[in-house]
C-alpha cells in the first residue's frame, strides 16, 4: 500500500513538474530581437524607418492585422486557425499519411500557432520530432495566454519575408512603398505566401514559383466569396514586386532625434501630416538651395496647429546627411541659437498686460548707454521716439531695450520661462538688457511654441478663460502596448495630454494687441503688396537676426496656423546678407502660401476696455491734447497721463512764451503745445515735417528757466548718466579723447563747455567736443547763453598697470 501511495505521488509530481514547466515555458517577451525605429504621420502612414542594430528590417509588431491579410494568410497556411487550440488534429493526420505514403517527411501539419513557436525559438530550418513535440506544448501554452487576433499579429510582425525583412509592415513597405493595409488582394497575397519560402521573393530566381503559389492563393480565396470574378481577374494580371524599394525619409532629423533622445522607443506615432511635412520639406530644401550661392547651407521650419497645439511639419535641416557635411545631420529645430529680435513681441505683450505701456505710447529712441552697453536699431539711425507698436513693427532695437529697463530683466525672464522657453540657463543679471536683442538663446521648438500660444491665448474670448502655456504635441499615444515609447521630454507632449506650464503672464487681449500690431511688419518684395488684394490673408510675423548675422529667424501667425523658420549655417558661420527679413521671410511666406487661408482673429472685446489717449504721445489724455480712443487689457492699470502735451502762455502776439514775471496774465494768450525733450526732439522732428517746437522765451522772460532741471531746452546725447568711459591707446601709444554731444532746441544757440567747473570750449551749431581727460570721476556741463545748463557725471577708467593697451569698452 505504501508502494502505491509513493508511485502515485511521484506521478503527481512528475505532471506538476511538467505543467508547470509547461506553463513557464513562454519566454517574456515571447520575442527579443533587436526592432527597427519606425516614424509614422497622423494617418499611420511612414515617415521614415532606422534597421535594427542586427541589420534587419524588423519593424514593432502593430495590434492587429489587416482583415485582407489575415483572411489570405489563413486560406493559405491554416484553414481552421480559428476552430483548434494551437494543434489541428486532422492536420497532423493528413500529413502523417502524406509523409508515409512517400516515405519521407513532406509535410508537418504546422499550424500557424505552432509556426509562431518555431519562431519564437529560432528554429527555421530544423525538423524533427523533438522539435515537433516542444512545438506543439508552446504553440498550446500561446493559444491559452493570447487570443486570435493577437497570434496573427505577433506571426505577422516576426515572420521572415526575404532577406533582411522581417514582418508584415517592412515587407509592404519595402516591397510595395504601402502600408499593409492598403495593399491589393494580388500584393496581399503576395506577400501571404512568402513566410513559408521567403527565397521566392528575389528577382529573377523563383518567380514562377512565387506567381503560381500566389494565383493559386487568389483562386482559393475567390472560391470561399473573398473575391468577385472580376477582383480576380484584375488581381491575376497584377505583377510581381521587383527591388526592394527604399523607405520614406521625409522626417529623418526627427526621427534621428527622437531615436536618440529614447532609445527604448522604436515606433513614434507623430501627428505630423504626410503631405505637409513632404511640402514643407521640399519649400525648404528649394530656399536653401537658393541659398546656397550665398554660403548659406542650412534651414529648419515648423509648421503647428494654433487650435490642438499639434505640429503638423517638422523640418530638422534642409537635407539629411550622415556624414555630418556642412552640419546637414544636426537637427536645427532642437539646437539653441541666439534669438535675436524675435523675442521682442513677448515683451511687448508682457508690458500690456501689466499696464507699464498702451499701444500708442511714446518709446525715446536716441542714442543709449547702460552700464557701457549702447544699443543700436539695424539701420543705425534714430527717430527720437516712436510709439510702442510702431517701434515692434520696425523691431527697433533701442527702443526695445528701453522697454526692458523699464519692465525689468528678471519679470521678463520669468515671462520667458513661463512661455516655455527652455534654454534660459543662467542667472538674469548675466543676460542683462541684451536679453531683447540676443543676449540669449533659443530653440525653434520654444519660439515657435511661444508664438502659437500667443495665437490660442488672443483667440480667447475673456480673461476668464486658461491663460496656461501648452507645449506642443508631436507624439500620438500608441496604439500597440509593444510599441509604447515614453515621452522624452515635456517639449515633446503626447496628443491627449494636457500638461502645462505655469500661469502665463499674458492675456487674450494683450497676445490680439501684440499679433495685431505684427500685422504691420512690412513684408518681403514679393509679399510687399499684399494689402491690394482682396483674398490677401492676414499674418502677424516677426523676423530676428543675430550678432554677426549667424542667424536669421521669422515666425508668423495666422489664426488657425504658426510656421517659425529659421536659417543659416549649423556651424555657425556668419554671412552679410543673413538677415530674418532677407533670407528667413521668404521661406516663411512661401510656406504659408501652402496652406489653406483662413478669417483673422476677432477682437476679443470682453477682455478688454477702451482707454481715451493723446493721439500724440499715446498717453492718457490731459486736457490739452487732441484724443483717440485705444484699446487695453481690462485688468491693467496704465496711470500715467501725457508728459509731453502742456499747456503754455503766449504774448499778445504769439511770437514768444512767457510768464507771470514778465508779463501779466491779462495780456497772455494761453496754448497748448507738444514738447518732447531735446534728445528726442533733436531725432523725431528730421522725420516729422509737422513737428512744431514751441516758441523761445522772450528775452526778458528767460531767465525765469536758467536754473538746472528737466525742462532745459538742450540736453548730452552723449555721455549718459553714470556712464563709465575708457579711453584707449592707439597703434601710435598715443591716448584717446572722448567725444561728447549734446543738443540744442534752438539750432543757432550757443554752448559753453565746462569740465569739473573748469570752461573748455564754446561750440555753435554742432555741439560736439572731443578732450582729453585723466582716469576718475567727472561731471561735464553745457550752459547756453539764455543761462540754461544741463550737467552729466560720469567716470573714465585708467588702464591698468603692467597690461597693454585694450579696445575701447563705453
Amino acid at each position: 500500500m505504501r508502494r502505491k501511495v509513493t508511485i502515485i505521488i511521484v506521478l503527481l509530481a512528475l505532471v506538476g513538474g511538467v505543467m508547470t514547466a509547461w506553463w513557464l515555458c513562454l519566454p517574456q517577451p515571447l520575442f527579443d530581437s533587436p526592432y527597427s525605429t519606425v516614424l509614422t504621420a497622423r494617418d499611420g502612414e511612414l515617415l521614415g524607418a532606422r534597421i535594427a542594430t542586427d541589420g534587419q528590417w524588423r519593424f514593432p509588431e502593430q495590434a492587429q492585422v489587416p482583415e485582407r491579410f489575415a483572411k489570405a494568410l489563413v486560406a493559405f497556411e491554416d484553414k481552421r486557425f480559428y476552430e483548434h487550440a494551437g494543434v489541428d488534429l486532422i492536420a497532423v493526420a493528413r500529413a502523417m499519411r502524406s509523409n508515409l505514403a512517400r516515405g519521407r517527411v513532406v509535410s508537418g501539419g504546422s499550424t500557424l500557432t505552432m509556426q509562431l513557436a518555431r519562431l519564437v525559438r529560432h528554429r527555421d530550418g530544423e525538423r524533427s520530432l523533438t522539435n515537433k513535440l516542444i512545438e506543439t506544448g508552446l504553440a498550446l501554452r500561446i493559444e491559452v495566454r493570447y487570443d486570435k487576433p493577437q497570434i496573427l499579429a505577433l506571426y505577422a510582425a516576426n515572420a521572415p519575408f526575404g532577406g533582411n525583412v522581417i514582418g508584415l509592415e517592412a515587407a509592404s513597405w519595402r516591397y510595395f512603398g504601402r502600408a499593409p493595409d492598403r495593399l491589393s488582394w494580388a500584393e496581399t497575397c503576395a506577400l501571404a505566401v512568402l513566410p513559408n519560402s521567403p527565397a521566392l521573393i528575389h528577382p529573377g530566381r523563383n518567380r514562377t514559383r512565387l506567381l503560381d503559389k500566389r494565383d493559386r492563393l487568389l483562386r482559393k480565396l475567390q472560391e470561399q466569396g473573398a473575391l468577385s470574378p472580376m477582383d480576380l481577374e484584375v488581381a491575376l494580371h497584377e505583377p510581381l514586386p521587383g527591388q526592394p524599394l527604399p523607405l520614406p525619409q521625409v522626417a529623418p532629423h526627427l526621427l534621428e532625434t527622437l531615436r536618440v533622445g529614447n532609445p527604448k522607443g522604436h515606433r513614434f506615432e507623430t501627428t505630423l501630416d504626410v503631405t505637409l511635412q513632404a511640402v514643407a520639406m521640399q519649400t525648404v530644401r528649394e530656399r536653401a538651395d537658393e541659398l546656397e550661392q550665398q554660403d548659406i547651407h542650412n534651414a529648419a521650419a515648423v509648421v503647428i496647429d494654433n487650435q490642438t497645439l499639434q505640429v503638423l511639419a517638422y523640418v530638422g535641416n534642409s537635407r539629411w546627411s550622415v556624414s555630418n557635411e556642412r552640419g546637414f545631420a544636426v537637427d536645427i529645430v532642437q539646437r539653441p541659437r541666439s534669438t535675436g529680435s524675435i523675442l521682442k513681441p513677448l515683451l511687448y505683450a508682457a508690458m500690456l498686460e501689466s499696464g507699464d505701456i498702451l499701444p500708442r505710447t511714446l518709446i525715446p529712441d536716441i542714442p543709449t548707454q547702460y552700464a557701457g552697453y549702447m544699443p543700436e536699431n539695424f539701420d543705425h539711425a534714430y527717430s527720437g521716439a516712436v510709439p510702442a507698436d510702431i517701434a515692434l513693427a520696425q523691431s527697433l532695437n533701442v527702443p526695445a531695450v528701453r522697454m526692458l529697463q523699464q519692465y525689468g530683466v528678471e519679470r521678463f525672464y520669468d515671462v520667458l520661462q513661463h512661455v516655455g522657453l527652455s534654454t534660459l540657463t543662467r542667472n538674469p543679471n548675466d543676460y542683462g538688457l541684451t536679453l531683447i536683442l540676443g543676449g540669449a538663446e533659443g530653440k525653434l521648438w520654444d519660439i515657435a511654441g511661444a508664438y502659437a500660444n500667443l495665437a490660442r491665448i488672443a483667440a480667447q474670448v475673456d480673461d476668464t478663460q486658461s491663460r496656461r502655456y501648452h507645449c506642443l504635441s508631436l507624439l500620438r499615444e500608441p496604439k500597440s502596448e509593444a510599441s509604447k515609447a515614453p515621452r522624452i521630454s515635456r517639449n515633446f507632449c503626447l496628443a491627449s495630454q494636457t500638461q502645462s506650464a505655469a500661469d502665463a503672464e499674458i492675456g487674450p487681449a494683450a497676445a490680439w494687441l501684440t499679433l495685431n500690431a505684427l500685422l504691420e511688419v512690412p513684408r518681403p518684395a514679393e509679399e510687399g503688396h499684399w494689402r491690394n488684394f482682396a483674398t490677401a490673408r492676414k499674418i502677424a510675423w516677426k523676423t530676428g537676426t543675430s550678432w554677426g548675422f549667424r542667424d536669421a529667424w521669422a515666425v508668423g501667425v495666422s489664426s488657425r496656423y504658426t510656421v517659425g523658420v529659421w536659417v543659416g549655417n549649423a556651424t555657425g558661420e556668419g554671412r552679410p546678407g543673413l538677415t530674418g527679413g532677407v533670407a528667413a521671410a521668404p521661406l516663411l511666406f512661401q510656406l504659408f502660401n501652402r496652406l489653406e487661408a483662413s478669417p483673422w482673429l476677432e477682437r476679443p472685446d470682453r477682455a478688454m476696455k477702451p482707454v481715451e489717449t493723446c493721439r500724440n504721445d499715446g498717453y492718457l489724455a490731459n486736457g490739452y491734447c487732441d484724443t483717440q480712443i485705444v484699446w487695453a487689457p481690462r485688468e491693467s492699470h496704465f496711470s500715467r497721463t501725457s508728459p509731453f502735451n502742456i499747456p503754455i502762455h503766449l504774448d499778445a502776439r504769439g511770437l514768444y512764451r512767457v510768464n507771470d514775471a514778465c508779463e501779466p496774465v491779462t495780456r497772455m494768450q494761453h496754448a497748448t503745445a507738444f514738447v518732447l525733450p531735446p534728445a528726442q526732439e533733436f531725432y523725431f522732428r528730421r522725420g516729422r515735417a509737422d513737428y512744431r517746437a514751441p516758441p523761445p522765451y522772450r528775452a526778458d522772460c528767460s531767465a525765469g528757466t536758467s536754473a538746472v532741471n528737466s525742462k532745459a531746452p538742450m540736453d548730452f546725447l552723449y555721455p549718459n548718466a553714470n556712464t563709465r568711459v575708457y579711453i584707449p591707446i592707439d597703434l601710435a601709444a598715443k591716448k584717446g579723447r572722448v567725444v561728447f554731444e549734446a543738443v540744442h532746441r534752438d539750432t543757432a544757440a550757443t554752448l559753453f563747455w565746462h569740465l569739473d567747473s573748469r570752461y573748455v570750449a564754446t561750440t555753435r551749431m554742432f555741439h560736439t567736443e572731443a578732450l582729453d581727460i585723466a582716469p576718475g570721476p567727472h561731471t561735464i556741463t553745457v550752459v547756453d547763453q539764455a543761462g540754461n545748463r544741463v550737467s552729466r557725471s560720469f567716470e573714465v577708467i585708467g588702464e591698468p598697470a603692467g597690461q597693454a593697451p585694450r579696445s575701447a569698452a563705453n
